[in-house]
């Protein structure tokens, strides 16, 4: 996997970096005059944060609960800009390359692994939480050099797609909008082109605090990733989120950490992948393991849903590896142990998250999650914590006002951006602003018109 390698990582500016050399007015500007404060180690936020989830012990979500944390326990980005899946976007492009279905679910696992190399190569952070009617998007411009994956014993990898030239670059533009406030829900649309790829989905998370740390999983309207390859026939593959465990808080070292059972589907090519996270080994020790199998089954009639339910004929390979580490795969139905041949999906540790190219502040909209959070971060990035959490209380207060005026005037809230705040099959469809907003990224023509309604100010 060398061409997915840190050597194709770009080198843009932080959020925190961007904001804080913005040459706009924020929206509330930071105070020449608020003191300077000592910032907190890891440690006593971590103690901190400690105190306030103990409040919540026994709450059956803490997502639905509304509480707020000063700034300092907060890193300096918006949660729309924090969540997303292209880490590296060369993968994600890349899954449609391959002429034959089972390589293409192979390209969609290597994807997978990819999705979430925050978590590998970082640490977990509380981002600023949402506000109705923010929005972000982005561009990632990446080399289309990812070689397809052997699918088949004693045959050549095919591809009629892929590029190994080195010198093609390909556009992937993202827009995100925060579309429900209660519960908290987030559409997101993902699209390049020039692959004929599109990915789609909403972003809710229920949390529950266990004394130890807290389990997220998806919550009700988060029913995982869609992936569409247009060039394919519009094959569909159906990603689903395991359930995560965020811990260390005793320790002072937040760790995130996966035991929990995930499926990729595509109905049109019967192709499934069961993928089965193990946390712990006999010492009680995290070893991050995954295992899986991909199999022929029958989308009218899906029942399996472990590993051992699936019968040796219908299995077309094994997955095996670390998915912070390497990742491997084996062809054909026998034992992965008793594999001839193990190969490398996926070698996560060359590889860092690639950055975002962002619109200028100056052509963002005022409820744009950057130029949104922006005296915030300012506040956060010169250490005037006290600041960054009176600003941060106007805009969650602002909020509160504008959802009670609505409710008192019997408005009901409808994104700009997606024809819904959610859907019952959980893909998301563009309006045709969205639509606009979204092909005008792609051009790199960041002009859209102010909001008729900012939703939360």
């Amino acid at each position: 996997m060398a061409n997915l390698s840190a050597n194709s990582a770009g080198s843009g500016a932080s959020p925190a970096k961007s904001a804080a050399h913005s040459r706009e007015a924020s929206i509330a500007s930071t105070s020449a005059d608020a003191p300077v404060e000592k910032p907190p180690d890891d440690s006593s936020k971590l103690k901190t944060f400690l105190g306030v989830l103990r409040r919540f012990i026994g709450v059956s979500d803490l997502a639905a609960v509304r509480f707020s944390l000063p700034a300092q326990l907060m890193e300096p980005i918006p949660n729309l800009e924090y969540w997303h899946y292209m880490d590296r976007p060369e993968a994600f492009i890349s899954i449609g390359d391959s002429d034959e279905a089972l390589g293409r679910m192979l390209g969609a696992l290597r994807f997978w692994f990819t999705k979430d190399l925050k978590y590998v190569k970082g640490k977990p952070c509380k981002p600023y939480n949402s506000t109705l009617g923010e929005f972000f998007r982005c561009n990632w411009q990446v080399e289309d050099t990812v070689p397809p994956l052997k699918h088949a014993r004693n045959s050549a990898p095919s591809s009629s797609a892929g590029s190994t030239a080195g010198d093609k670059f390909v556009k992937v533009s993202y827009l995100t909008e925060q579309t429900s406030h209660h519960p908290p829900v987030s559409a997101f649309y993902i699209d390049c082109p020039e692959k004929g790829i599109i990915a789609r989905g909403f972003d809710q998370l229920s949390a529950k605090f266990t004394g130890t740390g807290v389990r997220v999983i998806a919550g009700a309207h988060n029913l995982g990733i869609f992936i569409t390859l247009k060039n394919r026939e519009n094959e569909e593959y159906q990603m689903t989120h395991p359930d995560a465990y965020l811990g260390g808080l005793l320790k002072g070292s937040l760790s995130v950490s996966v035991a929990d059972t995930c499926y990729v589907s595509c109905s049109k090519t019967k192709i499934k992948v069961i993928l089965q996270y193990l946390e712990e080994g006999w010492l009680g020790r995290t070893q991050n393991k995954v295992e899986g199998v991909i199999f022929t089954y029958d989308p009218n009639n899906d029942t399996k849903t472990r590993i051992k339910d699936v019968s040796e004929k219908d299995v077309l390979g094994r997955i095996e590896g670390n998915w912070q580490d390497k990742v491997y795969y084996s062809l054909g139905s026998q034992a992965f142990s008793k594999s001839s041949e193990k190969i490398l999906l996926l070698d996560l540790n060359p590889l860092f998250p690639i950055a975002k190219n962002i619109p200028p502040i100056e052509e963002q909209l005022p409820n744009e999650s950057r130029k949104y959070w922006e005296g915030v971060t300012n506040a956060i990035v010169n250490r005037q914590f006290s600041l960054a959490t009176s600003l941060k209380q106007d805009i969650e207060e602002k909020q509160r006002t504008k959802a009670a005026e609505r409710k008192a005037n019997n408005i009901e809230w409808k994104p700009r951006f997606f024809t819904g705040a959610v859907t019952p099959v959980g893909r998301p469809d563009l309006t045709e602003e969205g639509e606009e907003v979204l092909r005008r990224l792609h051009e790199d023509n960041f002009k859209i018109e102010p909001n008729k309604d900012n939703g939360a100010f």
